[in-house]
């Protein structure tokens, strides 16, 4: 049975500050056979406790603008505030990054893994940690599988346990590199609503990035199209559906629809 979580009520998204600012941004690697541009100009404001997912073809720059918000790297040109942050050090305090694959430690079980980023706070005791993580286990589904190895859980809870650990950081700006990529049609499917319904029970400021435009409609707010490389946005689509929402309705709206088509087409253009 799925945890239904239910979801706080915030002022209208409209109304929220702004959290996070890309301005012209420029991202190229030196390589053996010369420069190669990343991205290329790229323009993006993020309001508070928005879901902006992020869709373009391979090889667009997503993982790297995603890097350079987190203060991961620094951009060529333009620039990147987060939280307030502007330099990289600071961005790396305030946004909390989940890369595609787990990265769970096999030699801890699943609530020392989603303890960790407690533990990596000055005078969080282990102890401690694992006492705060515990109650999150039981509301997100996890309930009885504290003790459980990596090697012991499926795809889809390792990335449950992955984005616990990664939301018990704290931080207010979450950074979520293709979290299902890896998993099977239908338990990506589900870890979709799962993580709807998780992100509506704490709201943060979400930069999402996937290859798969329904995701991404499912998912976010609003939903940015990246071009081929160099990455530039193409496309800008608002979705009109409060979240969480309920995957089969959601999909087979015509609405939906229509913005799936828009999101094709800027990604064939």
């Amino acid at each position: 049975m799925q945890t239904r979580i239910e979801a706080p009520a915030q002022e209208p998204l409209s109304l929220a500050k702004t959290a996070v600012t890309v301005a012209g941004l420029r991202r190229a690697y030196r390589t053996r056979r010369g420069v190669l541009p990343a991205l290329e100009g790229v323009d993006l404001q993020i309001r508070e406790r928005e879901v902006l997912a992020v869709v373009g073809p391979s090889g667009c720059g997503k993982s790297t603008l995603l890097e350079l918000i987190a203060g991961l790297q620094e951009p060529d040109g333009g620039s990147v505030t987060a939280a307030g942050a502007h330099e990289a050090k600071q961005r790396l305090d305030v946004c909390a990054y989940m890369p595609q694959r787990d990265l769970l430690l096999p030699w801890r079980d699943a609530l020392a893994n989603a303890a960790l980023a407690l533990e990596c706070r000055r005078g969080v005791s282990k102890a401690e940690a694992r006492r705060q993580a515990a109650p999150l286990f039981e509301r997100f589904g996890l309930a009885e599988f504290e003790r459980s190895y990596p090697n012991e859980l499926s795809g889809g809870m390792r990335q449950r346990v992955a984005f616990l650990r990664t939301l018990l950081a704290g931080r207010p700006v979450l950074l979520l590199d293709e979290p299902f990529a890896s998993l099977d049609s239908i338990t990506r499917g589900q870890m979709q609503e799962w993580l709807a319904e998780a992100l509506a029970s704490e709201p943060r400021t979400v930069v999402l990035v996937t290859h798969d435009t329904e995701e991404a409609l499912f998912l976010a707010d609003r939903v940015a199209v990246l071009s081929p490389r160099p990455g530039r946005v193409v496309e800008e689509l608002n979705v009109p559906f409060a979240r969480p929402r309920n995957r089969r309705d959601t999909v087979t709206d015509p609405v939906f629809a229509g913005l799936k088509q828009r999101a094709l087409e800027a990604l064939e253009g």
